[in-house]
């Protein structure tokens, strides 16, 4: 089996952005020698081409396999059509040049026998090179943003038994009589509404039948200090279209700590007991920073659990830090603790940090009332427990959708190190689905900062899931 690497750059006069609204459209048929195109799903929503030639009978299919607006980068496989061809994986680059205009790079990785290698190699350079002259005349497609939908109202659910979780929802089960032992909860509507209570009812067996929160529910979760309101804006958008909740972490807002030092494994078993009482059999998982690296611990231990994987300023947490660096960490945040101070102490500090240059005194706020409602003992077993990772994330487990965010002006997960994670990520998958936003303007807690620029991305990453 021989291997080879095709790659054409061209030289386009229309502006980076004209040409990038082009050759992100997938699906369409800017290039001269596409005779029909039409756009189809793969199993877990991944977006897959079909399309033939001009004089050819054949049908060929590829698969987008990522997407970067942020950095202009369309990555794309073959799956049928290419006779003897074992395996097509390609990547379309488009950058400014520095004397105007744009520079298109397009490369493709192939392996075939040897005895139809140089064919396909052949037949690509020409296709590829057709495909940047077209560039140059090419009808910028209109483009649609994502709407945000009107929020939905929200509640807040808990469930009593220990730890105690809480999690603000968009879409709570209606109450039934005989909740199963161990599963009782209480509901509070959100604010403006008068409270009620009742008794949480038994998660439906049909995943959706009898009133329950249905088959797939989007589950966010905040970092080291934050809460579940971090996550209001986008459990109210995303709730206008399926089940949405966020959680408190153990020790966080309404939740309690556990009995013992948190490891990993009790925020996993958290997420499935939440998954199990609202009777969601998939999940999405939304997580920033803290949260991501739970949420990409989950997707270790239950990758067909998952219809999606949303990771939001990092994803490795200390998973891949030497034992001193991790002692390093939890040594130097401990210090204020360990002389007696609670986080609304040094929250004022943190804030600097966390937040990005523009960020309104608003935001600000948002971000130092986190820091400070989080309890002392709360951040301290937060802190142990990242620092005391379980294992090094293996990505070839990743079989879901991933979007990977990060914002602008990150000090904690800058986009240069979550670019590059979302590219071993892209190298890893068996079949990646991966798709890399920056955030503009927006510091750590990109959610919370730009809110509506974050909200378009997932929406859109949610829409296209099966």
């Amino acid at each position: 089996m021989g291997r080879e690497v095709v790659q054409v750059r061209g030289h386009v006069p229309a502006p980076p952005d004209a040409v990038w609204a082009t050759v992100r459209d997938f699906c369409g048929a800017w290039h001269p020698w596409i005779e029909t195109i039409r756009q189809e799903q793969g199993p877990r929503g991944a977006l897959v081409r079909a399309f033939t030639v001009t004089g050819e009978d054949t049908t060929y299919r590829e698969q987008q396999t990522y997407l970067s607006d942020s950095d202009r980068v369309l990555g794309y496989t073959h799956l049928e059509g290419i006779r003897d061809c074992e395996a097509y994986d390609a990547r379309i680059t488009v950058t400014p040049a520095e004397a105007g205009g744009t520079i298109v790079s397009w490369t493709a990785t192939i392996r075939a026998p040897a005895a139809r290698l140089a064919a396909i190699c052949e037949g690509t350079k020409a296709v590829f090179e057709a495909g940047i002259a077209a560039l140059a005349t090419a009808s910028v497609p209109e483009r649609h943003d994502t709407p945000l939908y009107a929020p939905v109202p929200v509640e807040t659910l808990i469930f009593d038994d220990l730890p105690r979780l809480a999690l603000t929802i968009s879409q709570a089960p209606p109450p039934r009589p005989s909740p199963t032992r161990g599963e009782g909860g209480s509901r509070a509507s959100g604010p403006g509404s008068a409270a009620s209570t009742s008794r949480l009812p038994s998660p439906s067996r049909g995943g959706d039948g009898g009133g329950g929160l249905g088959d797939t529910l989007c589950l966010f979760l905040h970092g080291i200090g934050g809460g579940r309101t971090n996550w209001l804006p986008q459990v109210q958008a995303v709730g206008s279209s399926m089940p949405a909740a966020a959680l408190d972490l153990r020790g966080y807002g309404d939740s309690t700590l556990g009995p013992r030092q948190s490891t990993v494994d009790d925020y996993c078993a958290d997420i499935l007991r939440v998954a199990e009482k609202l009777g969601a059999k998939r999940l999405v998982l939304v997580g920033l920073s803290y949260g991501s690296w739970i949420a990409t611990s989950f997707a270790m231990r239950h990758p067909d659990m998952l219809a999606g994987l949303v990771l939001s300023g990092g994803c490795t947490g200390m998973s891949e830090a030497g034992p001193d660096e991790r002692e390093a960490f939890r040594v130097s945040r401990e210090v204020p603790l360990n002389a007696g101070q609670v986080p609304a102490d040094f929250a004022p500090a943190v804030v600097k940090v966390l937040a990005g240059p523009d960020a309104s005194d608003d935001t600000r706020k948002k971000l130092y009332d986190s820091m400070a409602a989080i309890p002392a003992a709360t951040y301290r077993d937060a802190l142990v427990c990242f620092t005391n990772p379980l294992e090094r994330f293996d990505f070839a487990k990743l079989t879901m959708p991933v979007l990977m965010m990060t914002g602008e002006h990150d000090r904690l997960a800058p986009p240069a190190e979550i670019r590059a994670v979302a590219g071993r990520i892209w190298d890893a998958a068996p079949r990646p689905d991966v798709r890399f936003e920056v955030i503009p303007g927006a510091g750590h807690v990109c959610n919370v900062e730009k809110p509506e620029a974050y909200t378009r991305h997932l929406l859109t990453f949610l829409n296209r899931l099966p």
